[in-house]
């Protein structure tokens, strides 16, 4: 009981820089949220084209210009070569489509007269292409099988007339995953941070000469010592997941209740037990008040630029990401990663997710292990 009091009074000192961690997640979290807001539905555009046709405007010329009017907004223009040049140049315009003369004629001739086109080479501007190829390409098509211009004409724009129903069979809310993903993401910098400063701040203090001299001429087994050690941390490592996922709540609200965010409590609660034994592990082998700040940084924002914490895992080239699966980091925010676009839960399904954790606990296994005979090692130094 000495060892939990000694433990919280520690740990009191330490509530400003717990508090600071708190807040840091906290702010990035509502700022991705915010970020999120400014997000829209898609809505297609259309682009801005000028015609220049010197065809009569009958048959298969009026019903192409007809389509593209349908689909792009038409921008009038002089018809002079400076008015184009500059309205391409301004963006004025996106497409400039210019109909030959006699094109009517020559087409229905076979003689596949050629409509000049200028753009401005971007998106809208290929968007304007695609409808202009699409319509000529049903228009060489048919050509070959309806001998009438009328029959051509109706069986082109019924068939471009055709529309698909696009019918949207996910559930899923992938905008809202996505920031509960962001969120525990991020939260690998704080539980990491805040767990291997507090305890590394529990350990120094516990490890000075006075108490550990007491502690070696007692009849307590180191491992039991450390046991007690272990726990004492254990309950500060589980206030403080646990308080992030409360933060959760708060912030996302009735929707944290689902399948999805089972897992990613489960997935920090594991994380958190593995920052616990990185923190004690640390707290073993550093002795120095000075250079716990140090180490935290260097494990915890490490650990997050490394394995994708705070920049997204697409964006980190792949001898990073080699270097991260070296860390128990790359293995929760992979875990988070997956999680965000899982519409099915099943064996088959949740082996990726369930191999992570493994090989979490793996990590924790390891840890604990390399504690214990440090741990051993240092007690009969100083014996």
């Amino acid at each position: 009981m000495s060892i939990f009091k000694a433990f919280l009074k520690v740990l009191k000192s330490c509530k400003g820089t717990i508090i600071l961690y708190s807040v840091i997640l906290i702010f990035f979290a509502a700022f991705n949220m915010k970020a999120g807001d400014n997000t829209s539905n898609f809505v297609a555009e259309r682009p801005d084209v000028f015609i220049q046709n010197y065809d009569k405007m009958e048959g298969i010329t009026e019903s192409l210009v007809h389509y593209l009017e349908g689909n792009a907004n038409i921008v009038p223009l002089k018809d002079s070569e400076n008015a184009i040049k500059d309205a391409i140049f301004y963006r004025d315009v996106n497409y400039i489509i210019t109909i030959p003369e006699n094109f009517r004629q020559d087409f229905l001739e076979h003689k596949n007269p050629t409509i000049e086109v200028q753009g401005t080479g971007d998106y809208l501007a290929s968007l304007s292409e695609m409808y202009l190829e699409k319509y000529l390409k049903f228009a060489n098509i048919y050509r070959d099988t309806f001998s009438s211009e009328e029959e051509l004409i109706k069986n082109i724009e019924k068939t471009l007339d055709k529309k698909t129903n696009i019918q949207v069979t996910s559930k899923l809310d992938t905008d809202h995953l996505a920031e509960v993903a962001n969120y525990y993401n991020f939260a690998n910098y704080s539980i990491l941070a805040g767990c291997v400063f507090v305890i590394c701040m529990v350990l120094f203090s516990f490890g000075r000469e006075e108490i550990r001299k007491r502690t070696i001429i007692s009849s307590m087994n180191y491992k039991r010592y450390n046991r007690k050690l272990l726990l004492s941390n254990a309950l500060f490592a589980c206030l403080l997941w646990a308080f992030y996922v409360l933060v959760s709540f708060v912030l996302f609200g009735s929707s944290i209740f689902t399948t999805h965010i089972l897992f990613y409590m489960l997935n920090s609660f594991i994380f958190t037990l593995c920052a616990l034994s990185i923190a004690f592990l640390i707290g073993n082998l550093v002795h120095n008040r000075e250079a716990i700040n140090g180490i935290v940084n260097v494990v915890a924002l490490g650990s997050s630029f490394l394995c994708g914490a705070f920049v997204p895992v697409e964006y980190l080239p792949d001898f990073v990401l080699n270097i991260a699966h070296l860390l128990p980091s790359y293995w929760y925010i992979n875990t988070n990663e997956s999680l965000k676009t899982m519409e099915v839960f099943n064996f088959e399904s949740l082996r990726p997710i369930l191999i992570n954790m493994g090989v979490l606990l793996l990590f924790i296994l390891l840890f604990i292990m390399l504690t214990n005979f440090i741990s051993s090692k240092v007690r009969k130094l100083h014996s």
